[in-house]
C-alpha cells in the first residue's frame, strides 16, 4: 500500500507487489559529497552536461505517476513514474522509481543485520506507520554497501531503458530519532547520483526542500515535489531547481493551489493516495 505524510515529510511508497525483483552483484562508483558529479548550473536547461548524456524530464509536461502499478498512460501523457519492477512506458520520457532509503516493508531480511539502523539496544527503527526498516547511514563503509545494493536496481532502471531515477526518501533522516543527520543522507544520495550518471540516469531529489539548497554539489539534476502545492512550499524547489520540479497533489486544495500558482510551468498531478492503476474504485488523476 502506498501512503504518504503530509508536510515536510510527505513520502511515497513503492507498491510491494512491484518489488520483488531480487538484488545482486553492481558496479559501485565511490564518491563523497565533495567529489561528486555536478548536476548543472542552469536549472533550466534540458540537459546536464557535467554528467554527460544525461537528459532531465521535459517541463511543464503532461505527467502521471505510477508507482503503484503501470497501466496504459492517459492520452496526451509526456512524463512518467514507475516503479523499477516495472517496464518503462513506449515513446515516453520514464522515471524510475527506488526505495533508497529504508527497507521495503516486511523485507528487512533482504538486508545484512548490520546495515539496518538500530538503536542502542539493538532493536530497528522503523519509518512510521509504513513499517519500513530506516537504513543505516551513519559511516562511510555503511553507506557505501547500501549504496553498492540501491545501485544495482539503478542498474536495473538503466538496461531498461529508463532516463532517470526517483529515489525515496530523501527526508528519512528526520524519523530517525536522531540517529542520522542531513549530512548522512547527503553523503549517500552522492553515491547514488554519481552511479546514475555513469549509467546515463537523471537523478530526482525527493521531498526534503530544506536541503534543496545543496542540489548540485550533490549533483541532483531535477526535483520530485509531493503536496508542495497543498502546503505553499513549491517556490522552496523552484528556487533550486528552476523549472524542473514535478508536483503530485493528493487533494483537490493542493491540486488547485498548485495549479493556480505554478500549473504553467511546472509538471502538476493529482493521484490518489494509494496511486491506483486505471480500472481500481479508488483511482484519481486529475491535472491542470
Amino acid at each position: 500500500m502506498n501512503t504518504f505524510l503530509s508536510r515536510g515529510s510527505a513520502r511515497r511508497v513503492a507498491a510491494m507487489t512491484a518489488t520483488s525483483a531480487a538484488l545482486a552483484g553492481t558496479l559501485f562508483l565511490s564518491t563523497s559529497a565533495n567529489a561528486s558529479t555536478e548536476a548543472g548550473a542552469d536549472t533550466g536547461s534540458s540537459t546536464n552536461a557535467k554528467a554527460g548524456a544525461v537528459t532531465v524530464p521535459p517541463t511543464h509536461a503532461n505527467f502521471d505517476y505510477q508507482v503503484g502499478g503501470a497501466y496504459t498512460p492517459p492520452a496526451g501523457v509526456k512524463v512518467v513514474t514507475r516503479d523499477h519492477g516495472a517496464a518503462p512506458a513506449p515513446g515516453l520520457y520514464n522515471i524510475c522509481y527506488v526505495n533508497a532509503f529504508q527497507a521495503q516493508p516486511n523485507a528487512e531480511g533482504d538486508w545484512r543485520a548490520d546495515l539496518l539502523l538500530r538503536r542502542a539496544d539493538g532493536s530497528i527503527v522503523y519509518d512510521g506507520v509504513w513499517k519500513e526498516a530506516l537504513l543505516d547511514l551513519r559511516t562511510a563503509a555503511k553507506r557505501t554497501d547500501i549504496a553498492a545494493k540501491i545501485n544495482a536496481q539503478i542498474d536495473e532502471c538503466a538496461n531498461k531503458g529508463f532516463q532517470a531515477v526517483e529515489p525515496d526518501n530523501y527526508d528519512s533522516y528526520t524519523r530517525s530519532e536522531d540517529l542520522l543527520t542531513d549530512r548522512n543522507a547527503k553523503d549517500y544520495i552522492a553515491l547514488l547520483s554519481a552511479h546514475a550518471h555513469r549509467r546515463g540516469l537523471a537523478i530526482a531529489q525527493k521531498n526534503t526542500s530544506e536541503l534543496a539548497a545543496d542540489r548540485t554539489a550533490l549533483g541532483l539534476d531535477f526535483a520530485v515535489a509531493e503536496e508542495c502545492g497543498e502546503w505553499n512550499e513549491c517556490d522552496d524547489y523552484t528556487k533550486y531547481f528552476g523549472n524542473n520540479v514535478i508536483v503530485i497533489e493528493y487533494t483537490a486544495k493542493g491540486l488547485s493551489n498548485a495549479c493556480s500558482k505554478w500549473g504553467n510551468k511546472l509538471s502538476v498531478v493529482r493521484r490518489d493516495v494509494g496511486v491506483s492503476p486505471i480500472g481500481d474504485s479508488k483511482y484519481v488523476r486529475k491535472t491542470c
